[in-house]
């Protein structure tokens, strides 16, 4: 297996994202890592506060109309996140907190979905007061968005970390 990562490593794409002075390489693969992050975390955090009670007189129904801009910071995400195991792929996928953190992400998309299915297929949605079960996911999502992004700042200092050994 650590042929692989090393092979992975070693491509000329993960070469040049890793070692490469432009500003097109790791740089603007970060940018966007934190762009599609904040699509994707930020409208599901706003989703989950307006679950929880805040901001009242905002409407839980034209909200779900920011679930397209959401799955596409997802899926900018995926592929600058892919990129950047890949730039780093012997340490990247030793390192535990790597795995704690796909197990976050997953959760934080079961809970979206399943808010998503509770709360916006509800035809007495912004009508009558949302059920406590909800309001647990809420949290739960917010619980998980915040472990997946702890995790993976936590990547560049704890386990294998690459360009100190």
């Amino acid at each position: 297996m650590m042929d692989f990562f090393q092979w992975l490593e070693n491509t000329g794409f993960s070469t040049w994202v890793r070692e490469s002075p432009s500003v097109f390489a790791f740089p603007v693969i970060l940018l966007l890592h934190t762009v599609g992050m904040a699509l994707c975390v930020g409208i599901s955090a706003g989703i989950n506060l307006r679950v929880l009670g805040f901001a009242p007189g905002l409407g839980l129904s034209p909200l779900e109309k920011l679930f397209p801009i959401l799955w596409v910071g997802f899926w900018i995400n995926a592929l600058t996140g892919t990129v950047l195991v890949m730039q780093d792929a012997t340490n990247k996928l030793r390192n535990p907190d790597f795995f704690v953190k796909m197990v976050f992400i997953a959760l934080a998309l079961v809970v979206l979905r399943m808010i998503k299915n509770r709360v916006f297929k509800d035809p007495q949605l912004d009508r009558v007061p949302l059920g406590s079960n909800v309001k647990v996911l809420a949290i739960l999502s917010l619980f998980f968005w915040l472990g997946a992004i702890t995790c993976g700042r936590l990547l560049a200092y704890v386990g294998p970390v690459g360009g100190l050994g």
